[in-house]
């Protein structure tokens, strides 16, 4: 039975005789394959702890042993051993909540998706039928999947508007509007029971593009999701830049057309109102003079139409410059684009870096690197799931402790 309480909040100290394990397990988190000397060397601990401490993860079914690849077998002595974790030591759930859909994940340990369904539905008006919705999925995902609830680490649920830095409360004003003054986090620890976590939808975008997509490995990203509503996430040297109350990335209101349109937001000219799906979309039904809704701009971007390519690449220089203001503050090494304008690829990549190299410093263009992501409609689902596995080594370590 994994040990912690059903709260955002809550976190047990970690003792010194609990340190060698979260040590351990750490490096086994971020590596997936290490010998005992790879971890000697990764975490500072003795080489004999190390093999005190992974003998103990092993007879406790949190660490595997496996031979080294394309160890000989007839080779005199023992192979070299190569650890890792032991993937249904424990588990996680991920809850996307998007404007249109609820989708519920279960993943293992190392973040491999066990289990994953959709409820399609208008979530910003109705909170009540979407947490009904997600307690029901979440049920159900423990009974296809037969995972012993003992075995969950938490549930973490990515929100697409701003989370509160002290994870409870949404700002929902004029985005999810139904969603102002209800807390999440209380109502999914009410109705699962379980220990809960929530993110936005940006943020969880760049936590799993740098676990397990186009930004692994990569300490100074910024991922940018471009969609009904245009937000980012950051990690710079390695840390997720959240701000003051957890606002920081609200790209999408960043303004770009001082007399532009009045955004949602209150302010005119923001980068939603000239550069998100539904403005394109909007742009073009005016220009050819019949409806085009948001989700006919992915089609016509697979199929090269030449109006769609041209305001897309239009919308591509107005988020260059709003990112030029983020790239000269933050300094990225990366940037990673995903949502639904990511299908246009370079049409969309190259007037963005023309614009950012024009309003920069040469210093801080010239190596930046602009990809789209690895994960696709996957990343804030992931990145939900991977909000509780962060904390999987000291949860695993102060269990096995107990």
């Amino acid at each position: 039975m994994i040990r912690g309480g059903a709260s955002a909040t809550t976190e047990v100290p970690i003792g010194l005789t609990d340190l060698g394990r979260v040590r351990v397990l750490r490096a086994l988190a971020e590596n997936a394959r290490l010998s005992r000397v790879e971890i000697a060397s990764r975490t500072g601990l003795a080489r004999a702890t190390v093999a005190s401490v992974v003998y103990d993860l092993i007879n406790g079914g949190l660490v595997r042993e496996s031979a080294a690849a394309g160890a000989a077998s007839a080779r005199a002595g023992r192979p070299p051993q190569i650890l890792s974790l032991e993937p249904e030591a424990a588990f996680a759930l991920g809850l996307d909540v998007a404007h249109d859909h609820v989708r519920a994940i279960l993943t293992d340990v190392v973040g491999k998706i066990r289990w994953d369904r959709t409820e399609p539905m208008a979530v910003d008006d109705d909170p009540e039928r979407t947490l009904a919705a997600a307690e029901d999925l979440i049920d159900t995902a423990l009974r296809d999947s037969g995972v012993p609830r003992g075995k969950i680490l938490g549930l973490g649920a990515d929100f697409a508007c701003p989370v509160d830095k002290d994870g409870h409360r949404l700002h929902a004003e004029g985005i999810m509007p139904g969603w102002v003054g209800i807390r999440p986090v209380d109502e999914l620890v009410g109705r699962t029971g379980l220990p809960v976590r929530i993110i936005n939808d940006a943020n969880a975008g760049v936590l799993a593009e740098r676990r397990y997509g186009a930004a692994r490995g990569c300490d100074d990203v910024v991922y940018v999701r471009l969609s009904s509503g245009i937000g980012a996430g950051a990690i710079c040297d390695g840390r997720m830049l959240l701000g003051h109350g957890a606002m920081a990335g609200e790209l999408g209101h960043i303004i770009v057309e001082p007399r532009g349109k009045l955004c949602r937001c209150g302010n005119r000219g923001c980068l939603e109102t000239v550069a998100s799906p539904p403005a394109i979309a909007e742009l073009l039904a005016r220009s050819w003079g019949r409806p085009v809704g948001a989700a006919d701009l992915a089609e016509l971007l697979r199929s090269d139409d030449r109006g769609a390519m041209r305001a897309v690449e239009d919308a591509g220089e107005a988020i260059g410059r709003a990112l030029a203001f983020v790239v000269m503050v933050l300094n990225p090494r990366l940037i990673v684009v995903g949502g639904d304008l990511a299908v246009a690829h370079e049409a969309l990549f190259e007037p963005m870096h023309r614009a950012i190299s024009r309003n920069t410093m040469t210093c801080h263009a010239e190596s930046l690197r602009i990809v789209p992501s690895a994960l696709g409609d996957n990343a804030g689902v992931r990145g939900a799931a991977a909000l509780i596995l962060e904390r999987a080594p000291e949860t695993l370590a102060l269990a096995q402790g107990v």
